[in-house]
């Protein structure tokens, strides 16, 4: 409990990061080493992004199911513009990679709640968001993701990239238009 006080966002999308790079955990002293105590109070350890993980169970918070069927293998491949490997879920997070012989580039699908989220950080962020008409029951774009509702799911879509983010607008948007019929 201590040490979601300390870190708010470790729920959000990126939240794994920042808890990565800034919190510290309730049961770590200054010097980042653990207490006697820490493994009773420490987050479980997170799969390793490597290993494709099975689908949600049924009792997955969220409704959309899984979000490696929001986006397939095959439609982040056109959008990261090069060969991924196999969706990797957590939660209500998909992943795709490209393998570490090719070009950057990564492909995050959040869906149900981790979606909200995702879009009302950027929102509070004071990010840029560009209404699109005719997806969903609304939809949103900036540089390099895309945010969608259908009734009450919210589905973000994030592309890591390594080329100028307004090439990514048009397939962003074109997929976002896609997952919408999907939800």
């Amino acid at each position: 409990m201590a040490a979601t006080a300390r870190c708010p966002w470790r729920g959000w999308p990126w939240g794994r990061l920042l808890t990565l790079q800034g919190c510290q955990d309730a049961g770590s002293d200054a010097t980042n080493k653990p207490s006697p105590t820490a493994s009773a109070t420490s987050a479980p350890a997170e799969p390793n992004a490597e290993e494709p993980s099975q689908a949600p169970s049924p009792t997955s918070p969220t409704s959309v199911g899984d979000p490696c069927a929001l986006v397939t293998q095959q439609e982040a491949e056109r959008l990261a513009g090069t060969p991924v490997k196999p969706g990797n879920v957590v939660d209500e997070t998909c992943t795709y990679v490209a393998p570490e012989s090719g070009p950057t580039a990564q492909v995050e699908i959040f869906a149900g709640e981790s979606g909200q989220n995702y879009y009302d950080a950027e929102r509070q962020l004071g990010h840029e968001l560009k209404p699109l008409d005719g997806i969903g029951d609304e939809a949103y774009l900036e540089d390099g993701s895309v945010f969608l509702r259908v009734a009450e799911e919210w589905v973000s879509i994030r592309l890591v990239r390594g080329n100028p983010a307004a090439e990514n607008d048009q397939p962003l948007t074109d997929l976002a238009r896609t997952v919408a019929t999907r939800l």
